[in-house]
């Protein structure tokens, strides 16, 4: 008899993935903070994974959705349980649901109700709804999904693939936290396995390192190192379609963890690390990740016991009363209202300055000395923020339409014997290492099965422990809560990790206010279409070539509309075709690393869509083509479905001699 029956196992999970890919064109990417750098086009669809898992004997389940997008934000998670409620009741709740970002930073913005994140090219409707659908449809497919299953549990470790992009800041960390980081990285990668009949169904892996392989120059949307292990592990190895398959046999997920001050830039500058080529180091990233994940997931996993748990906790940040037990110093200390550093603007230097060149990463002197000056008369303010050089007080800008934060949630889930302390924000790993001892005593369980799940639920910028704020750069000067934000946050896990032992509740806090109402007025509709001048929609602008070697890349331009009228969410702008002998057959489209969608306004509002297709070194011998369908508006109509066709052309082997 298989091992995983519904007698033997105590739990039931489901899972499934679904399409949250926004804006394609003109919509300004969230991550690097630079104006210029707006979409015009994909490389990789971005996916929501969730994962529901229930312990039926006491009548649990918490909800973990895994999205690839640059943040989560308040106005997601709300609208999200607002979706979930009007369809389960009061099954999933801000209590029980944790949606999580992988944190890519080439994904289309717009979608906080909060001023700052929407600064460089406002709120944008159609990319926010298609996030919402998305993780709403990814929600009830697994809803529906759900099954006995095994749940296994494993840790290991990975290098290569991050490195320390602020280490004078963590050099300045106690000799107890550097110790366990002896190389200033985080390797631990965790994976959790779910099996249903002996077979693997599902995967999820925790990592730390940032979303930054791909660099403010790409205006390509891409799920970055994390999407590109998904998609390998999926679609690679596992064969899933994700155009015919909405309910695949196998769903992987590379979900974020401490990784605030964890690059994957090796060589410690943009683009760079363990090549010079920005798309071969997203791929190269993402294959170590799926490769530790997958030796991992291959060899003896440990079958999980343990119930489902969860505790939920709203927090004022801006005003939190720190117990001497907490701070390190003996005394106890009040967190401040938010507040920018003069580093935050600067960027970091190993994924990507921004474009304020004013700013600098670590000592910035005329700020400095203003801010030494309102220290002078506000030893509040002294205690909460010294020594950060201020530039941008955030609660001076919160007082009419909200640019950050305060009210942030803090959560703690329990999956059998993983905890996960869902943090808002950005932790460094000395920061996270000082939580996770905080929540691993309470509990009294194994310090490597307590995992930080940074970007949870809404965003507050970075957690740094109180050594490494001191050094003001990047990370420092983005904890906006000042010095003592970290042990604030021990404090409520503390809080939560107690009850969750003691099978207790917490008081029931305020939540932060729901700002929809502020931006429903927003206009961001893409003008009618006109074709180039001679040219009808679809027709062949430029062909490709009636030969290539297996290996060599092929690009065609059509002559196009606007994408953002349709986003063809779970389905494609484009499809690489092969001739079997009988019918044209689909092998590629916009969601495949070998493909490219790429957008051009050209004059008198027509649009060129220029498509490329890296064809594989084992690409079959034969013909091709490759299709595109768009969407065009005219003056006064609604979308009309367009399409084209490009001639065909032939692949031989790479060693066939054309």
């Amino acid at each position: 008899m298989p091992e995983t029956t519904y007698s033997t196992d105590r739990h039931l999970v489901g899972r499934a993935i679904a399409d949250i890919t926004g804006e394609p064109a003109e919509a300004a990417m969230l991550g690097y903070g630079r104006a210029d750098q707006k979409t015009a086009g994909i490389h990789l669809r971005l996916r929501a994974r969730a994962f529901v898992f229930v312990d039926p004997l006491v009548e649990r389940r918490v909800l973990l959705v895994v999205t690839e997008l640059p943040l989560i934000f308040s106005s997601i998670t709300q609208e999200v349980l607002r979706r979930l409620a009007q369809r389960f009741g009061d099954t999933y709740t801000e209590s029980n649901v944790m949606i999580t970002a992988t944190h890519t930073h080439c994904g289309p913005g717009g979608y906080s109700h909060h001023r700052l994140y929407n600064r460089s090219g406002g709120f944008r409707p159609r990319t926010f709804a298609a996030i919402v659908d998305g993780i709403t449809e990814a929600v009830e497919r697994a809803h529906v999904d759900i099954a006995p299953a095994t749940l296994r549990l494993i840790h290991g470790e990975l290098h290569e693939a991050s490195v320390n992009r602020s280490r004078a800041a963590f050099d300045l960390n106690p000799e107890e936290d550097k110790d366990f980081f002896p190389e200033a990285i985080d390797p631990q990668t965790t994976l959790l396995r779910i099996d249903r009949d002996g077979e693997p169904v599902g995967a999820v892996n925790w990592f730390a390192t940032h979303g930054t392989s791909m660099t403010n120059r790409n205006t390509l949307i891409s799920g970055d190192n994390k999407g590109y292990a998904a998609y390998h592990w999926e679609r690679v190895v596992e064969g899933v379609n994700y155009l015919v398959d909405p309910d695949p046999d196998f769903v992987a997920a590379f979900a974020q963890t401490n990784s605030g001050d964890m690059s994957p830039n090796l060589d410690g500058s943009p683009g760079h690390g363990p090549t010079g080529d920005e798309c071969e180091n997203t791929r190269l990233l993402g294959l170590r990740q799926y490769e530790a994940a997958a030796k991992l997931a291959a060899g003896y996993m440990p079958r999980m016991a343990g119930s489902i748990d969860y505790r939920f906790l709203h927090i004022d940040l801006s005003s939190v009363t720190v117990a001497e037990e907490f701070t390190g110093d003996g005394c106890e200390h009040r967190t401040g209202r938010p507040a920018g550093g003069a580093a935050a603007f600067a960027g970091a230097e190993y994924d990507g300055p921004t474009q304020w060149k004013t700013f600098h990463e670590g000592r910035n002197p005329g700020w400095d000395f203003l801010s030494r000056s309102a220290y002078l008369f506000a030893p509040a303010l002294r205690d909460a923020q010294a020594p950060k050089a201020i530039v941008a007080p955030g609660g001076l800008l919160n007082r009419s339409k909200p640019y950050v934060q305060e009210i942030v949630p803090v959560q703690l889930i329990r999956v059998a014997e993983l905890y996960l302390l869902g943090i808002p924000g950005e932790v460094t790993i000395a920061a996270g290492l000082r939580l996770r001892r905080t929540v691993a005593a309470a509990l009294g369980v194994e310090l490597a099965n307590v995992l930080i799940a940074g970007y949870s639920n809404a965003y507050f910028h970075y957690v740094t422990t109180p050594e490494e704020y001191a050094a003001q750069r990047y990370e420092g000067a983005s904890t906006l809560f000042g010095r003592w934000q970290l042990p604030a946050l021990q404090q409520v896990a503390a809080q939560l990790a107690t009850a969750l032992h003691d099978e207790s509740t917490v008081p029931a806090t305020t939540a932060a206010p729901d700002l929809s109402q502020l931006w429903q007025s927003a206009k961001t509709d893409p003008p009618p279409d006109f074709p180039p001048v001679g040219q009808n929609f679809g027709d062949v602008l430029t062909e490709p070539e009636p030969e290539y070697r297996a290996g060599e890349r092929v690009s065609v331009e059509f002559a196009g509309a606007h994408p953002n009228h349709d986003l063809h969410r779970g389905s494609t702008y484009l499809m690489v075709q092969r001739y079997d002998g009988a019918r044209w057959r689909t092998i590629a489209d916009d969601g495949d690393w070998e493909t490219t969608f790429e957008w051009t306004p050209g004059p008198a509002q027509s649009s060129r869509i220029t498509i490329g297709w890296h064809s594989p070194a084992d690409a079959a011998s034969g013909s091709y083509r490759i299709r595109y369908f768009g969407d065009a508006v005219k003056p006064g109509s609604d979308p009309v479905p367009i399409s084209g066709t490009s001639p065909e052309f032939r692949i031989h082997d790479a060693h066939h001699d054309t």
